[in-house]
């Protein structure tokens, strides 16, 4: 009996044994995203790694990044790679494949861990897919501005320009541009170089301009919380005869004020010429 027993324990074995040679057990990692963390309306760049891939039983392999919220594909770019299994790759030979892939974040992906997924099939698995989650990181390092024109000087032409950082993030190396355009003509450095800005406080910049009428376009650029040079369009409507009316009152209210200061120095003097006149007779009555 235990001869019977001893047999087909042996064959029972070498049945599971070859089960598992055959089995394809493929494993898949992120292993980079850059940048990061991704910025909405950005691109990131997505590198996995899917090991597994030296035993010819896995067959067919179809690797694919689930084109989902929040990511998606530029119209024309594979979200799938394929590659057959016993497959070798890199100078070292390694037993897995590198697979980069080059997406867009959504515009309105929030901040923080974003799950993303990836499928993968094999022949050996009868077609079945087996998914993965993974976690791509989103923080909207962006910010945006306010721009107001805040007063215009006549004498010298000198428009200033004032901006809030509205946003919730700082920024770096900030500074304005006013490109050629109709209606106004810079005159001297068309780029003022502001510096840093703290979120919810403002600055100024100054400009030598001619005093048109009508939109003023403009660029802002800046540098993010993560380093990157970003910039964006801004426009501003300028009506010069709104800061004519400042000047006028301005200039009356100088006059006025040049006005009052002369008379008080004129009553000044006047009074002392008075005393002293008034001192000089009491002294000569009492001389006589």
């Amino acid at each position: 009996m235990k001869r019977g027993i001893l047999p087909v324990a042996l064959i029972v074995t070498l049945v599971l044994l070859s089960f598992v040679s055959a089995a394809c057990n493929l494993e898949t990692s992120l292993i980079n995203q850059e940048p990061y963390p991704a910025v909405p309306g950005d691109y990131v760049k997505l590198v996995f790694q899917v090991t597994g891939l030296q035993n010819q039983d896995c067959k067919d392999v179809t690797f694919q990044l689930v084109p989902k919220y929040p990511i998606s594909f530029d119209p024309g770019t594979s979200s799938i790679v394929s590659v057959k299994g016993g497959t070798y790759t890199g100078v070292d030979y390694s037993p897995s494949l590198v697979v980069p892939f080059k997406v867009r974040v959504d515009p309105d992906a929030l901040d923080g861990n974003n799950p993303i997924e990836v499928r993968y099939t094999s022949t050996m698995l009868s077609n079945s897919s087996l998914v993965k989650q993974f976690n791509l990181s989103v923080n909207n390092t962006r910010t945006d501005f306010d721009v107001f024109v805040k007063d215009y000087n006549f004498a010298t032409n000198t428009m200033t320009l004032e901006l809030l950082n509205i946003g919730k993030n700082d920024v770096n190396a900030l500074a304005i541009k006013i490109p050629p355009q109709e209606n106004f003509t810079v005159k001297g450095p068309n780029m003022n170089v502001v510096g840093s800005l703290d979120s919810n406080d403002y600055t100024t910049a100054d400009f030598e301009i001619t005093p048109g009428t009508g939109k003023l376009d403009m660029t802002i650029y800046y540098n993010d919380a993560i380093g990157v040079r970003r910039s964006m369009n801004k426009t501003v409507y300028f009506n010069p005869a709104r800061f004519q009316d400042r000047k006028v009152e301005s200039s009356s209210n100088s006059a006025w004020g040049y006005i009052i200061v002369i008379l008080i120095v004129v009553a000044v003097v006047a009074y002392i010429l008075y005393r002293r006149h008034k001192k000089n007779k009491k002294k000569k009555l009492l001389r006589e």
